[in-house]
C-alpha cells in the first residue's frame, strides 16, 4: 500500500525554532501592556504566534515595595536567532515604557526568552533556560497551562517542574470581555 503524499517542509520552515516569551507587567494597566506586548510578538518578522497562556497575577520577586504582577507566556515559531530575537523583546520593551532603573523593579513591559527550542545559552546578556524559571510559579504555571510536555533542557519536563513551585502563589485572572 502507498504512504499517502505528504507536504513537503519548506526551507524556512525547517529553520522555525519554538520559543517560549515570558512577559510580565505591573504598570500602567498591565493586561493591556500584556496584549500589546503579545500583539507585538505577532508582528516580529519571521516568526509566528501559535500560543498564549492565561493571565496570572502574581507577588512582586525581590523588590516587593511595588504593586503586584501580571504574567503570561507566549509561545512562537521563529527564525530568528536567539540574540536577534531578543534584541526585538528588548525593543518591545522600549517602545512601551520599560525603563530598568532598579533590579527587579517595577515595569509597563517585560519580555524574556524563557525557552528557545532545546538549546542551552549562556552569553553576556542572554541565558537560555530562563535563570530560576524552574523555581518562579508565575513562569512555570502558564507555561504548563499551553506547554506541559515542553523539557526544560537539564531540569525536566514542565509538568514535572510544576511541582516544586507553590502553584498557589498565582492567581489564574478572568478574561476581559470582549
Amino acid at each position: 500500500m502507498p504512504l499517502p503524499h505528504l507536504p513537503r517542509r519548506t526551507h524556512e520552515e525547517l529553520l522555525m525554532e519554538t520559543a517560549y516569551i515570558a512577559l510580565g507587567s505591573n504598570l500602567e494597566n498591565p493586561r493591556h501592556q500584556l496584549a500589546l506586548g503579545v500583539a507585538a510578538l505577532a508582528r516580529l518578522p519571521h516568526t509566528r504566534l501559535t500560543a498564549q497562556s492565561s493571565l496570572y497575577r502574581s507577588a512582586p520577586v525581590g523588590y516587593v515595595s511595588q504593586p503586584d504582577f501580571v504574567n503570561a507566556i507566549a509561545a512562537i515559531t521563529t527564525d530568528l536567532a536567539p540574540r536577534a530575537l531578543l534584541d526585538e523583546l528588548l525593543a518591545i520593551g522600549r517602545e512601551h515604557g520599560r525603563v530598568r532603573e532598579v533590579p527587579n523593579g517595577p515595569r509597563t513591559l517585560d519580555l524574556d526568552i524563557a525557552l528557545y527550542g532545546e538549546r542551552v545559552i549562556n552569553e553576556p546578556g542572554l541565558t537560555v533556560p530562563h535563570p530560576r524559571m524552574a523555581q518562579r510559579a508565575f513562569v512555570i504555571v502558564p507555561l504548563a497551562e499551553i506547554a506541559p510536555d515542553v523539557p526544560v533542557p537539564g531540569q525536566g519536563r514542565v509538568r514535572d517542574l510544576l511541582r516544586g513551585v507553590d502553584a498557589a502563589s498565582v492567581t489564574r485572572l478572568k478574561a476581559l470581555a470582549a
